[in-house]
């Protein structure tokens, strides 16, 4: 069962929340410096990531699955939050630049089927950010804060998962080596404990963050069983997540 809209929101309002939301956000902005002229898509509860990227985007949209709740975003101005359903999301084929989730996989029912939907509607050449509990790391084994729900996840596994959704990745990092308690997650003591955990204890880090890119030139789909009542042209394809009727195309090669 996904945690509750309301529930993570009043999280990033808390000190240990915010240091979390810091942290995330150094190592996105050394990936991505700019998001001029991109559309960016905020998936599981990314707004507080969302929030702290830089100006310029031309579309920027929360997609919160309904399982979970969502919550106004922006609190001013016209919302651009939209409730979905996490293995149906209500996008165009290939419609964003970026897209950024967070407690997304953890608590997801099918990870493979939300990874499908994220393939589709992530650009040919786009980049994606996962950031999720790292099962190796000290917020995974705490329910105090949302890291501690649902399924961590190691650097193998996620590797093998973003693999098969045919994502190639191109970065690694890990944040968060504050234990999670408040009085460790002020400005200046996470980023003592940032600096001090990320050399000795590099494999300890709260969160594990992976940048992987949607690459379609040359990539074959991975082989799957075909089960005898299948249609015969759709041998050799990947299977998809739900019905072919919500689907507008399944991936293949591009020129």
């Amino acid at each position: 069962m996904r945690q509750d809209a309301v529930e993570l929101d009043r999280f990033y309002a808390t000190r240990r929340g915010q240091a979390a939301e810091r942290l995330m956000l150094n190592r996105i902005g050394a990936l991505w410096p700019s998001f001029t002229g991109l559309d960016v898509l905020g998936l599981g509860f990314a707004t507080p990531l969302l929030d702290g990227l830089p100006q310029g985007a031309r579309r920027m949209v929360a997609a919160m699955p309904a399982s979970q709740g969502a919550v106004i975003w922006p609190p001013a101005g016209k919302s651009r939050t939209a409730l979905t359903e996490e293995v149906r999301l209500p996008f165009a084929d290939a419609q964003f630049d970026r897209v950024i989730a967070l407690h997304a996989l953890e608590d997801a029912e099918s990870p493979q089927a939300l990874l499908r939907e994220v393939w589709r509607v992530t650009a040919p050449e786009g980049r994606v950010v996962f950031a999720v509990a790292n099962r190796s790391g000290l917020w995974a084994r705490t329910d105090a804060t949302p890291f501690g729900h649902g399924r961590p996840w190691s650097r193998r596994q996620l590797g093998a998962l973003l693999g098969e959704g045919m994502f190639e990745v191109t970065h690694w990092t890990r944040t968060l080596f504050a234990p999670p308690f408040s009085w460790c997650c002020g400005p200046r003591g996470s980023d003592v404990w940032e600096a001090i955990g990320g050399k000795l204890f590099p494999g300890f880090g709260g969160v594990l963050m992976v940048e992987a890119v949607k690459r379609v030139g040359g990539m074959t789909p991975r082989a799957v069983k075909v089960s005898p009542a299948r249609v015969r042209g759709l041998e050799g394809a990947p299977a998809p997540a739900l019905s072919r009727s919500r689907f507008s195309s399944n991936p293949r090669k591009t020129r």
